[in-house]
């Protein structure tokens, strides 16, 4: 009977909690509280009942009751804290992810969802990425001298170019000079977040580049870049 009593308790104060707030709409407050404020309250106050009812109603001996209680009460702490810090957990991860695969991006979104992302110049010098070209992992050196992205011809084959298909009548040196090239256009470059669409490419001829180059037809589309240290971070 007790239960009953108090599952009806429960659902009448969700109820006109609901109400309150679906006729506070215009205001914006519920009893001077902002909406969202009160929203929180009453989704966690209900919570909070809920687990009390389950653990006292269990028949549990006060001691295992207060410890089952704090057991719950730690469990929504670090589900709330999880919540609340998950960006930040995110790039703890990515830096982690970073360490261990070089070349793996740090991807960034701030409150206005302006995404950057950040990579770490590898001990060759150089900013290298793994970017995701058509679907398949590509590792690219970032090139700002370069005008156009260069695949070598293994990776134009990895992203499902066919470049046994392509036309090589485009003049382009690298540094194993003076070589051919071809037109191609990549459906989707994925560098982190940023992701751009349909991107014109040239695949190198077979054995002319031995590296993949990420050049400035891409970098130029977005918002700016700049080096920090041992840090280049792109902007979208």
């Amino acid at each position: 009977m007790r239960r009953d009593m108090l599952l009806w308790l429960v659902l009448g104060a969700i109820a006109i909690g609901s109400a309150l707030l679906l006729f506070s709409e215009d205001s914006g407050r519920v009893l001077g509280i902002e909406d969202e404020i009160f929203a929180h309250t009453l989704y966690l106050g209900t919570l909070g009942v809920v687990i009390a009812a389950g653990i006292l109603g269990s028949g549990l001996r006060f001691g295992q009751a207060v410890r089952s209680a704090a057991l719950w009460l730690a469990i929504v702490l670090i589900l709330v804290a999880g919540y609340q810090y998950r960006y930040e957990i995110q790039d703890v991860a990515s830096r982690v992810s970073a360490g261990l695969v070089p070349g793996s991006p740090l991807s960034r979104t701030d409150a206005d969802g302006r995404i950057s992302v950040l990579l770490e110049r590898l001990g060759n010098g150089h900013f290298e990425v793994r970017a995701v070209i058509n679907d398949a992992s590509v590792p690219v050196m970032i090139d700002t001298g370069a005008t156009s992205t260069v695949l070598t011809y293994d990776d134009a084959r990895r992203a499902g170019l066919n470049p046994q298909n392509l036309a090589y009548n485009i003049p382009v040196m690298t540094a194993n000079g003076r070589t051919h090239a071809a037109r191609a256009t990549a459906d989707e470059i994925r560098v982190g977040d940023i992701v751009r669409k349909r991107v014109p490419v040239l695949v190198a001829d077979t054995g002319r580049l031995e590296r993949s180059l990420l050049g400035m037809n891409f970098i130029g589309t977005l918002s700016g870049f700049d080096m920090r240290g041992e840090r280049l971070i792109l902007r979208d």
